[in-house]
């Protein structure tokens, strides 16, 4: 939201409410009001009191808007490990807004607040493909460029009385525990949720009816469709930033992110075209591959045949060099 302040007064002007507030209360929206009253009074006295070239404002920083946009009715407390950071979210919590700085806590303890609380733990999970689930059913969640999966197993849950109420009461944590996860990984898009197959019709609205009900509490903007004839629901989330993972991990080096690489048989075969390729364009004395230790050692044993006629086809000497930093897929041919 931005303030226009059309008038000397300050007291005046309008404000732009983007889609991304069309959701919010008449509460929330005038604490976000008279938030940037407040600002914008800070500014105009500023800009009157302050010398040329002082900063009269700046964006605030990840604490203060964690304060601001995060902290709700719902939050318990915030707790602060750095004194120094305390003290600066308190004199700006107590500004603007005081009910939520009264619950702002310095933490002294002589554990690191990251393992009081298992945060690493926590966050290695919201990374993980799969969650385990209290009843012992456990989801498979799969992100993607185009949307991100979430399958729901069974798993050993076996202590229903019957196998459809085994399916039912998995697909209820289920339906909790999905909604959480697009909350932890602030996973965005298209978003299909596999439900475990359910043959009763009040079963399914009873699925529907819980995760409906946990996305609720999701401050961002969801929308949910009902079960389609294969049983999946589709929903979208609205992008608000970067997903978790994209935040803190990078493509693998490796596989570059495909989560898988061409087996070390295969990439012989590939080695031996690319090496028939150049004899046919150049005239070496020898050619030298430089490949990935395994690719090596298939080459000097099951392969050594294939190497070898391919060695007397062409009428040149094939050397091998195994080099430990190179990726299974990674080769290189040198003309010598």
């Amino acid at each position: 939201q931005k303030l226009v302040d059309d008038q000397a007064s300050g007291n005046g002007g309008g404000f732009i409410l983007r889609t991304n507030g069309e959701d919010a209360s008449d509460e929330e929206l005038a604490e976000d009001i008279a938030y940037l009253r407040k600002t914008w009074a800070g500014i105009r006295q500023a800009a009157l009191t302050h010398p040329p070239t002082s900063l009269l404002y700046q964006d605030l920083s990840l604490l203060q808007r964690v304060l601001r946009d995060l902290a709700g009715e719902q939050t318990q407390s915030i707790r602060i490990d750095s004194r120094e950071q305390f003290v600066a979210l308190k004199a700006f919590g107590n500004e603007f807004m005081p009910a939520a700085a009264a619950k702002l806590q310095l933490y002294k303890g002589e554990r690191p607040i990251f393992d009081l609380y298992s945060i690493d733990e926590e966050i290695a999970l919201a990374l993980g493909r799969r969650v385990q689930l209290k009843s012992g059913g456990y989801l498979i969640v799969d992100q993607t460029e185009a949307l991100t999966t979430i399958d729901v197993n069974t798993g050993g849950y076996v202590g229903a009385r019957n196998f459809d109420d085994t399916i039912f009461k998995t697909n209820l944590e289920a339906a909790g525990a999905i909604a959480r996860q697009l909350r932890l990984r602030n996973l965005g898009g298209i978003v299909i949720a596999d439900f475990i197959d359910m043959l009763r019709e009040d079963h399914q609205a009873a699925v529907l009816a819980e995760f409906r009900k946990q996305l609720a509490r999701d401050r961002v903007k969801t929308m949910v469709g009902g079960f389609s004839q294969l049983g999946l629901v589709e929903m979208t989330r609205k992008r608000t930033r970067e997903s978790l993972a994209h935040m803190l991990c990078e493509p693998c080096p490796t596989c570059q992110g495909a989560g898988q690489v061409k087996t070390a048989r295969s990439v012989c075969y590939d080695i031996l075209r690319e090496v028939l390729r150049e004899a046919r364009q150049f005239n070496p004395r020898e050619f030298r591959v430089v490949a990935s230790p395994r690719v090596v050692e298939l080459f000097l044993d099951e392969e050594s045949q294939h190497l070898a006629g391919l060695s007397d086809f062409i009428g040149k000497p094939i050397s091998l060099q195994a080099e430990s930093a190179m990726g299974q897929a990674q080769y290189d041919i040198v003309l010598l």
